[in-house]
C-alpha cells in the first residue's frame, strides 16, 4: 500500500470514528436541553425523569471496563461495531417510548452500546496513528465530545422543536453509516484472545451501589433524609461499595484492576476528572433547567443561549495543546478548574430571576467554556495516556466510568438542591456554589499531577497490569 493509500485509508478510520464517538456525545447535550419538554409530555417529577440521565450513566459507568476487556480479548473492531449497533437500534427505542419506564429501560440499552463503542474506539485511533502522534490523537479523541457539545444545544433545541423524539432518531442515519464504513476501512488490531473477561458481578455490584446512592440523593428531598427508604437506600449503596471493592480486591480477573491506581499519574488524573466531572454534571443541566424553568426560553432558545460556552472548548482544547507541552497536565488542568469556577461564582454573583441574558448567562457561559476546554480534555488524555499500549481501551474505560458515575452524582445533587423548600434563586445559587467549589478542589488535586509518562511509571505501569 502506498502512503497516499495508507494516509488516506488512516483518515477514513479517524472519520468513521470521530461520527461515532461525536453520535455517543451529542446525546449528553441534547438530552439535556430537552430534558423540561420530555417532562411535559410525560407529565413526570424531575426527580423521576432524571433516572433518564442517570440510568444511562450508571450503566455506562458499570459496562464501559468490561466493553474495553472485551475488545482486548475479541477484538476492538468487533465490540466496537456491535457497540455503534445496539447503540443505534435503542436510539429508535427511546424515541418510541411510550412512558418514562420503557424510555429508561431502553436508555439502559443504550448506555450498554456506548459502553462497547467508546473505549475500543479509542484503541482503534491509536492503533491507526504513528506512535509518535498518539498523545496529540488521544487528546483530540477527548475533544470530539467538545465538538459536539458546539452542536448539540443548538441542534437539540431544533429537533425539540419538532418533537423531542428526534433527539434520538438523529442517532438513526449516523450509526447506519458509520457500521457500513467501518466495516470496510477500521483496522484490526491483535486480539489478546486469552485476557480473561473482567468479572461481571462487579460490574451487577457497582450498578447496584450508585444506583441506590444516586436513588437516595433525587428521593431524600421528597422522602426526608431520616426515611426509612431514604436510609435503606445509603445502606444497600455502602454495602454495595464495600462488596465491590472487596470483589476487586480478591477476584483473579477483576472489573476494576485496583493496582493501575498504584500508577501515580493515572490515579490523580482519575481523582481530578471525577470532581471535575460532578460540577460539570450540576452545570450543564442546571443552565437548561434554568433557561427554561426560570427564564421561561423556549427549547431553541435555550440551546441558542447556551452554545457560546460550548463553543468554546474545541477552540481552547486545541490551543492549548503548546501550554501543556510547556508547562505539563497538571498546571494546565488547574487554570482550567479555576476558570470553569470562575464562571459559576458570576452566576451566584449576578443571575437573577428575570433575565438579562447579555450580562448574567453569557459572561458564565464563556468563561466556563474556557475552563472546560483547559481541564477536562487535559485530565482525560493524561489518564488515557498513563498506561501501556495493550491497556489503552481498559485506561479509556476506568477514566470515563469515573466520568459517568461522578455525572450521575452530580445529576442527583442538583435534583437535591432543587426540590429542597427554599426560593428557587437560592436553591440555584447553592448548586453552583457547590459545583464552583468542587472545581476549586480540582485545581488542586490537578497540580498534584505527575509529568507525563516517566520511565519508572511505564516499567510500574507494564508490571502492574499483567
Amino acid at each position: 500500500m502506498s502512503v497516499g493509500d495508507s494516509n488516506h485509508r488512516r483518515w477514513l478510520v479517524i472519520t468513521v470514528i470521530v461520527a461515532a464517538v461525536f453520535m455517543s456525545n451529542l446525546d449528553l447535550w441534547i438530552v439535556n436541553v430537552a430534558f423540561v419538554d420530555m417532562g411535559r409530555g410525560f407529565h413526570a417529577s424531575l426527580s423521576s425523569l432524571s433516572w433518564v440521565l442517570n440510568a444511562y450513566a450508571v450503566t455506562l459507568a458499570a459496562l464501559l471496563i468490561p466493553g474495553g476487556r472485551l475488545g482486548d480479548r475479541i477484538g476492538h473492531r468487533r465490540v466496537f461495531l456491535v457497540g455503534i449497533t445496539v447503540f443505534t437500534l435503542a436510539s429508535v427505542a427511546c424515541a418510541l417510548a411510550p412512558n418514562v419506564g420503557v424510555l429508561v429501560f431502553a436508555r439502559i440499552v443504550q448506555a450498554a452500546g456506548a459502553a462497547a463503542q467508546l473505549p475500543t474506539s479509542l484503541a482503534l485511533l491509536l492503533a491507526a496513528v504513528p506512535e509518535s502522534a498518539r498523545t496529540s490523537a488521544a487528546r483530540g479523541w477527548s475533544a470530539v465530545g467538545a465538538l459536539s457539545a458546539v452542536a448539540g444545544p443548538v441542534l437539540g433545541g431544533l429537533l425539540v422543536s419538532i418533537s423531542w423524539r428526534w433527539v434520538f432518531l438523529v442517532n438513526l442515519p449516523v450509526g447506519v453509516l458509520t457500521v457500513i464504513a467501518g466495516r470496510s476501512v477500521l483496522p484490526h488490531p491483535p486480539a489478546r484472545e486469552r485476557e480473561p473477561l473482567p468479572d461481571l458481578v462487579g460490574s451487577v455490584l457497582l450498578i447496584v451501589a450508585v444506583a441506590s446512592l444516586t436513588g437516595a440523593l433525587v428521593q431524600a428531598p421528597t422522602w426526608g433524609w431520616t426515611a426509612p427508604r431514604t436510609v435503606g437506600l445509603v445502606a444497600v449503596a455502602v454495602v454495595g461499595a464495600v462488596a465491590f471493592v472487596r470483589r476487586c480486591m480478591t477476584h483473579p480477573h477483576p472489573m476494576v484492576e485496583l493496582p493501575l491506581l498504584q500508577i501515580r499519574r493515572f490515579a490523580m488524573a482519575n481523582a481530578a476528572t471525577v470532581l471535575f466531572s460532578v460540577a460539570f454534571g450540576i452545570m450543564l443541566l442546571s443552565n437548561a433547567l434554568w433557561c427554561q424553568d426560570v427564564w421561561h426560553y423556549s427549547a431553541l432558545r435555550t440551546g441558542l443561549a447556551m452554545a457560546p460556552g460550548p463553543a468554546m472548548v474545541p477552540i481552547v482544547t486545541f490551543a492549548s495543546a503548546r501550554l501543556v507541552a510547556r508547562i505539563g497536565s497538571g498546571p494546565v488542568a488547574a487554570i482550567g478548574s479555576v476558570v470553569f469556577g470562575a464562571g459559576l461564582a458570576w452566576l451566584v454573583a449576578l443571575a437573577g430571576t428575570t433575565p438579562d441574558y447579555l450580562r448574567e448567562l453569557l459572561p458564565s457561559m464563556i468563561i466556563g467554556g474556557i475552563g472546560v476546554g483547559l481541564a477536562l480534555s487535559t485530565l482525560i488524555a493524561a489518564g488515557a495516556t498513563a498506561l501501556p499500549d495493550h491497556r489503552a481501551a481498559t485506561g479509556s474505560a476506568f477514566i470515563n466510568s469515573a466520568r459517568q458515575i461522578a455525572s450521575a452524582l452530580g445529576v442527583a445533587v442538583l435534583v437535591t438542591i432543587l426540590g429542597s423548600r427554599a426560593s428557587v434563586l437560592h436553591n440555584y445559587d447553592l448548586a453552583w456554589t457547590v459545583a464552583a467549589a468542587l472545581a476549586v478542589v480540582c485545581a488542586a488535586v490537578s497540580l498534584a499531577l505527575p509529568a507525563a509518562s516517566p520511565a519508572t511509571d511505564e516499567a510500574r505501569a507494564v508490571t502492574v497490569v499483567r
